[in-house]
């Protein structure tokens, strides 16, 4: 049996100067192993929900297949360890990844933990196409639907959140996870599982941007991401770069539009002009 991504455990309580036995829910961490043909890739730590579309969406956004078509087969491991995630490629694939195998660790919020050289780290993102434009007041009520469909953060307040807006339908799908960018893989393989065009909408991020966050949503061709908090300019040059609008600072009255402001629609809440 899976471990269960949310976990009761006991605290005491301090509160207006008394102590008093507890307990919080709070997100399960494991060490998930990402497996192909018998030999690790990466080890990341990762709420263990959602894992099948974490491996599909690991590969895609790392570059190790350009289409979930590629994967052939994705199987959950458990053992007192943690998770393996195995999943078997195409021949092709399996034998170009085989010729640039490597293991990174990555722990919850590292940044481009593993990378073994300064062209891999500084890899440039896929250009992605025109896309489409959205309304600004969309990205604003988009944002305000995302906290309750948050099921793990709304039972622990400790998860970060991606999330995609569908532009021709108003849905939105939301995966969950301790770290960042884990959450982002599993969006990225959700959608491809659900055969959802990326371009067709918007990235919803509940965490501030790092490159990476550009990068992988690049490789996915999502031509918008919306982030609660600010971008590195890292990622704000690497965003300019592969045609990507960038919006940041995303809170209930407004946001800030940093790269390709041309597929954001003001006219519907007002343009400000600042001096």
């Amino acid at each position: 049996m899976m471990p269960r991504p949310v976990v009761e455990v006991a605290e005491t309580l301090w509160r207006d100067g008394k102590a008093a036995a507890g307990a919080r829910s709070v997100p399960e961490e494991s060490a998930v192993a990402l497996t192909f043909g018998g030999s690790t890739h990466a080890v990341m730590m990762a709420t263990p929900a959602d894992l099948e579309d974490f491996g599909i969406g690991f590969c895609l956004t790392e570059g190790i297949v350009a289409s979930a078509a590629e994967i052939e087969a994705v199987e959950l491991i458990e053992s007192a360890l943690g998770i393996e995630v195995r999943m078997r490629l195409a021949g092709e694939r399996e034998a170009e990844l085989a010729g640039r195998r490597r293991r990174l660790a990555g722990p919850v919020g590292c940044g481009l933990c593993g990378i073994e050289s300064l062209e891999a780290a500084m890899r440039p993102a896929s250009a992605v196409g025109a896309g489409r434009a959205v309304a600004a007041a969309a990205i604003l009520a988009a944002m305000h639907r995302l906290a309750p469909l948050q099921a793990l953060n709304q039972a622990t307040r400790a998860v970060h959140a991606a999330a995609f807006l569908d532009l021709e339908t108003d849905a939105l799908s939301v995966r969950e996870d301790v770290g960042r960018h884990n959450a982002l893989d599993k969006l990225a393989g959700a959608l491809a599982r659900a055969g959802t065009d990326a371009s067709g909408g918007v990235v919803l991020l509940t965490s501030r941007v790092s490159v990476e966050m550009v990068q992988k949503s690049a490789a996915i061709g999502a031509s918008i991401v919306v982030a609660v908090s600010a971008p590195t300019a890292l990622a704000v040059r690497t965003a300019e770069a592969a045609g990507i609008t960038l919006v940041g600072i995303a809170r209930a009255d407004g946001f800030e539009v940093f790269t390709h402001p041309h597929r954001i629609r003001f006219e519907e809440i007002g343009t400000r002009h600042v001096a």
